[in-house]
């Protein structure tokens, strides 16, 4: 694989327990020995509700493995100052790239609130409070957002969060190359030049993966179902079965022209690992 060109980050989540964080660690620091990642990212809880984890954990990773590390930073039921503080405080520790998300509603709010309500608006209030600071990745959905009504609309939303300032963007993951490529030519059509880099995740787990799947609107293929399904309990068999999907998918994709790829690894580093070695 020629990485000259291409970028390669990894993402985590906060942890609830200094173990928890000290074993991420860990799992950071084999990829970054072995990777060499472009820039790592901490995802932000339902609501904001993992600010000061997500905090922790970001300058953790930057101090501890000298890469990059992104904040996740959702605007979902957050106030303007609270965003604008959070945003300081990670200029002064010198981060400069943000994932900029509308965020998941908290359990029990039915609708989106606070003085932000949309990942445009995010955007275009963090360029307006901090100029061009931070790179700024928006995400995308190839297969369609689970909350939009028709794909028209979806990608109309995405055009307004890269007219809003965004710099980069990080899709869902998926497991069918196509949607990846259309969605990139449907946008390249109306205007859209940013780099857009294929989310990917490692399969290790048939029931974890069918509930993710499931909840956050990516297809699991019918095969790749039927075929996990077949192993049961078979733990060797599911994962070894997993890094041949997900090798021959990332080489498509790379093929294909994707800027580079972004490892959902939940906190997990061998499993992304093994993928990243069928590549190099």
């Amino acid at each position: 694989m020629n990485r000259t060109d291409k970028l390669f980050s990894f993402e985590f989540f906060p942890t609830k327990t200094e173990a928890g964080l000290e074993k991420l660690l860990d799992n950071a620091k084999l990829l970054t020995k072995s990777c060499q990642p472009n820039f790592f990212s901490c995802t932000y809880g339902a609501g904001g509700s993992t600010r000061d984890r997500t905090l922790e954990t970001v300058l953790q990773l930057t101090k501890k493995t000298q890469v990059s590390t992104a904040p996740h930073l959702s605007c979902v039921g957050d106030s303007k100052e609270s965003l604008r503080n959070l945003l300081q405080h990670y200029k002064q520790e010198g981060v400069n790239r943000i994932v900029a998300l509308r965020g998941d509603l908290p359990s029990g709010m039915g609708t989106a609130s606070g003085e932000l309500r949309y990942a445009s608006d995010l955007v275009s209030f963090i360029r307006e409070e901090m100029g061009d600071h931070f790179h700024i990745e928006v995400a995308a959905y190839p297969e369609v957002h689970p909350q939009a009504l028709n794909m028209e609309q979806d990608l109309l939303h995405f055009v307004n969060k890269v007219n809003a300032g965004a710099t980069g963007a990080i899709t869902q993951y998926f497991f069918n190359a196509d949607c990846y490529f259309y969605f990139v030519e449907r946008v390249q059509k109306m205007g859209i030049t940013i780099p857009i880099t294929p989310g990917i995740m490692p399969i290790t787990n048939y029931s974890r993966l069918a509930r993710f799947s499931d909840s956050c609107g990516a297809e699991l293929p019918r095969w790749i179902r039927k075929q996990l399904e077949a192993y049961a309990d078979d733990i060797e068999s599911i994962q070894a079965f997993g890094i041949e999907v997900i090798t021959s998918l990332c080489e498509q994709l790379l093929a294909g022209g994707a800027p580079g790829l972004h490892f959902y690894t939940l906190n997990q580093a061998e499993p992304t690992l093994a993928v990243w070695k069928n590549l190099i």
